[in-house]
């Protein structure tokens, strides 16, 4: 009777330590946010289960990156998921008539953005001033869905410090409802 009351109590306890040594695996490299909203659509939609490279091993963000961030001034600190534009020092001018964004090192060095990612062109003024120019320590963020989404446009959100950036998307493991009520798996994957 001890025999398999203790093999038992060995795997209860093995168990718990791979649980909790999974738990802290998540909460210091990985964490998990679903897309609240259309402001990435299409390449991320309402609803999406998404998987985070967190802060302590995310480094420096990059144009490009598709990050998750906390910003106290908007919805109460709710995360939003948005795409890196432009990093700190760089400068930025969107030309809302032509709906074409520009980023460069100086204001004479702007270069037209390839946004392939993009839906539809840049033509919403939120009420940001520009040319800007991106703080220390902070960066640009836009939505992939121009027409319907609040980002650095706006003076509610502004600029992400990044102290604000709570990880860089990594992959998305469950998909949400497209705009047909349809949910395709074969969007799983890494997302770019």
């Amino acid at each position: 009777k001890d025999s398999w009351q203790k093999s038992v109590l060995l795997y209860l306890h093995d168990l718990v330590y791979m649980l909790c040594a999974i738990m802290l695996v998540f909460l210091l490299l990985f964490r998990m946010v679903i897309v609240s909203g259309s402001s990435m659509y299409d390449t991320l939609v309402d609803g999406d289960y998404l998987l985070l490279l967190g802060n302590l091993f995310y480094g420096e963000p990059k144009a490009g990156d598709v990050i998750v961030a906390s910003k106290g001034s908007f919805k109460d600190g709710s995360p939003i998921v948005k795409r890196v534009i432009a990093t700190e020092g760089q400068w930025v001018y969107i030309d809302f008539h032509e709906g074409i964004v520009y980023v460069g090192d100086d204001p004479p060095s702007m270069q037209a953005l390839d946004e392939p990612y993009a839906l539809g062109l840049t033509t919403m003024d939120e009420g940001t001033k520009f040319p800007l120019q991106v703080k220390e320590g902070c960066v640009f963020v836009l939505g992939d869905n121009r027409g319907d989404s609040t980002d650095s446009r706006s003076p509610k959100i502004g600029l992400i410090d990044r102290r604000e950036i709570m990880g860089k998307v990594i992959f998305l493991f469950f998909p949400g409802e497209d705009y047909s009520g349809n949910r395709d798996f074969g969007r799983i994957g890494a997302v770019s």
